[in-house]
């Protein structure tokens, strides 16, 4: 008997959180709290390095292969494909296991595109769990990320070459996912790492159509609206020791962002007539607490983002909702190709500023601060944004699009 729910009258729900950052396991998490007891007997499966989220938590979980966040960010970095065929075949074998196991009425994914073929061999509804830079119905600025090529020939040339690139560069990467579903049987996808990244019977975007429309999506595309989460953690001791009256800026690269940028970014504030409260996530780089400088390894980020008149961030989505909702602006720092469509999207909707990695130097760190400070429209367009964020409450969008799934056939 598997969990004995088929006696209380719940519904099992089976997420999956490809555990490459630590952004995809926690909102499968909050999203997986966020479900019912009453009505749900909920459990994600996710490899174990993100394992403190789950403490104290009723959510059960079944431990699962993953590549390593060293093995995601190198790809990144280089441009090249994340996942090969070998990978994604290990991956789907690995999901079917817990699949079988649970015997779950519905799966749930969080960046595990091995679930385009394991959910569906294994006769289930699948929903995934994306944001919607990345759907085919957006209309995206495809920013040329921190590549080598950038590093060989500039961002300006390397920009040319991406946009003549790109269509190729995605038809590649979505290879190996189609050549596993061929190996169950399964139609290929269009050659398009949008479509690797989007395959689901329900697609549900953890954005607002404020920042990012989708067009002519399909009825089974929507948006969830941001999934919040923040360490639990007490306040530092220098909590304290912070002088009232100055303006604040929360700092925080992420668990993917550019770290190699962290030392020169703190030195540029540093200088600032600003408090700066930077949290490092546990990497190595960061300087000491000193000054106008306050640091430490993780921070509650929505509620330091409240505090703040600035949030400086690799410009992923978690962190820039956190300060949207609050209506601060952002000054994001990005890495790879995620982070730039959420931050240009941040850009066109007035309510940032873009700089490359490659280009935070001091001068261009404090020129984009004083900048978003002195020029109001920044944060009228981060208020306007944080409005439109309070109307959203992924919960009952999440409940409304299991029913949905278990109503409607599975598509291939």
């Amino acid at each position: 008997m598997k969990s004995g729910t088929e006696i209380d009258g719940r519904k099992r729900v089976l997420f999956f959180a490809e555990a490459v950052t630590l952004a995809h396991v926690a909102r499968a998490f909050v999203l997986a709290e966020l479900l019912d007891a009453a009505e749900y007997d909920v459990k994600i499966a996710c490899h174990p390095r993100f394992q403190f989220l789950f403490k104290g938590s009723r959510i059960g979980q079944y431990s699962i292969d993953s590549i390593s966040t060293a093995a995601f960010a190198n790809a990144l970095n280089k441009g090249s494909p994340v996942y090969d065929f070998q990978t994604l075949s290990r991956y789907a074998k690995d999901d079917i296991r817990v699949i079988e196991q649970f015997d779950p009425h519905v799966v749930i994914g969080d960046f595990r595109i091995s679930l385009s073929a394991s959910a569906r061999v294994s006769g289930k509804p699948y929903i995934t769990v994306t944001n919607a830079g990345w759907s085919p119905y957006a209309r995206p600025s495809f920013i040329v990320p921190d590549i080598p090529l950038t590093r060989i020939v500039g961002s300006h040339i390397g920009q040319g070459l991406f946009n003549l690139a790109r269509p190729i560069a995605f038809a590649l990467h979505s290879v190996p996912l189609n050549k596993l579903r061929r190996q169950y049987g399964l139609p290929a996808l269009p050659r398009d790492l949008r479509y690797t990244y989007t395959d689901a019977d329900h697609v549900l975007y953890a954005d607002i159509p404020d920042l990012i429309p989708t067009g002519d999506a399909p009825s089974t595309h929507a948006f969830l609206g941001p999934v919040f989460w923040s360490p639990q953690l007490p306040d530092p001791p220098w909590v304290d020791q912070i002088p009232n009256g100055r303006p604040i800026i929360y700092l925080t690269l992420g668990s993917s962002g550019q770290y190699r940028s962290l030392p020169g970014i703190i030195s540029a504030l540093r200088e600032l007539p600003m408090t700066v409260v930077a949290a490092t996530a546990g990497k190595s780089g960061a300087e000491t607490p000193s000054g106008n400088i306050f640091v430490a390894d993780f921070l509650d980020g929505r509620k330091w983002a409240k505090r703040a008149s600035i949030v400086v961030c690799n410009g992923g989505s978690p962190t820039c909702y956190q300060a949207l909702a609050e209506g601060v602006p952002v000054l994001g720092i990005p890495g790879n190709l995620d982070q730039y469509l959420n931050m240009s999207a941040i850009v066109k909707a007035g309510a940032g500023k873009l700089l490359r990695s490659s280009d935070a130097s001091a001068k261009r760190v404090k020129a984009s601060i004083s900048e978003l400070l002195s020029a109001p429209h920044f944060a009228f367009n981060a208020q306007r944004l944080g409005r439109a964020i309070e109307t959203w409450r992924p919960a009952p969008i999440l409940s409304a699009t299991i029913a949905k799934a278990l109503s409607t056939p599975c598509s291939l």
